[in-house]
């Protein structure tokens, strides 16, 4: 009897024994296999931030530009569109500080007299050193055609968007510089209030050509715009 207690119990034991070596076994290998795994997540990583650069700017030589977008016949009513001109000023829009500013200005002309012609509201703006003295002869405002001042925003501390509503606007046509600063964030002001936003790209300009590149490209893709904003050029214009 004794010895039948006895073998019962190395049996128990050895049982035991087992199941405590089988279970730190499979403990052992899932933490190395889980060690595995992170290591070669980080080695991933690792290796994909050495191909692709840490920032934007370490990539900046290797990023491709987008394709261009389209530009499209657009035709206004009169009745409810009005004409901006933002910034065409001598102080900023001269051949030694922004001559791309200079080519635009025939181009912006011709669309200010076909404007007037079809009864269009043409509104100005004038940066926040601006005179309307300064703006540049071609495109000067006539009596009775507002002008506001602000900083690149036109919208913002002004009554732009009191005299878009008095005059039943719907849409809005920009022309001006510089194309990142009011032609941007002026045209993203009046998407964002419901308006529909048109941008002839030969109307606008900046002193280099990429900030105009960057800003056609950010006035059909951004948030803010895309839905809103048709980029043409002055001569598909049809009223």
């Amino acid at each position: 009897m004794k010895e039948r207690v006895q073998k019962a119990i190395e049996v128990f034991w050895g049982r035991l024994l087992k199941r405590r070596v089988l279970l730190q076994t499979k403990a052992f290998l899932g933490g190395a296999m889980m060690t595995a795994i992170i290591l070669l997540i980080l080695f991933v990583a690792s290796s994909s931030l050495a191909q692709t650069g840490d920032t934007i700017v370490d990539e900046w030589a290797t990023v491709k530009a987008p394709s261009p977008p389209e530009l499209k016949p657009v035709t206004v009513d009169p009745k409810v569109t009005a004409l901006l001109i933002l910034d065409i000023q001598n102080r900023n829009c001269n051949s030694k500080r922004r001559p791309r500013c200079v080519a635009s200005v025939p181009k912006i002309q011709g669309l200010l007299t076909k404007a007037r012609t079809k009864g269009l509201p043409v509104i100005y703006s004038l940066t926040r050193k601006g005179t309307v003295a300064d703006i540049r002869k071609e495109v000067a405002p006539r009596a009775g055609e507002p002008v506001v001042k602000a900083s690149v925003d036109k919208f913002f501390s002004t009554d732009l968007e009191k005299i878009l509503q008095e005059k039943g606007t719907k849409t809005v046509i920009l022309v001006g510089t510089s194309a990142h600063g009011a032609v941007l964030h002026t045209a993203t002001g009046a998407a964002l209030r419901g308006l529909q936003v048109i941008v002839p790209v030969d109307g606008m300009s900046s002193g280099n050509p990429y900030a105009e590149q960057y800003t056609a490209w950010h006035l059909v893709n951004g948030p803010g715009t895309r839905r809103k904003t048709t980029l043409t050029r002055i001569s598909l214009i049809r009223f």
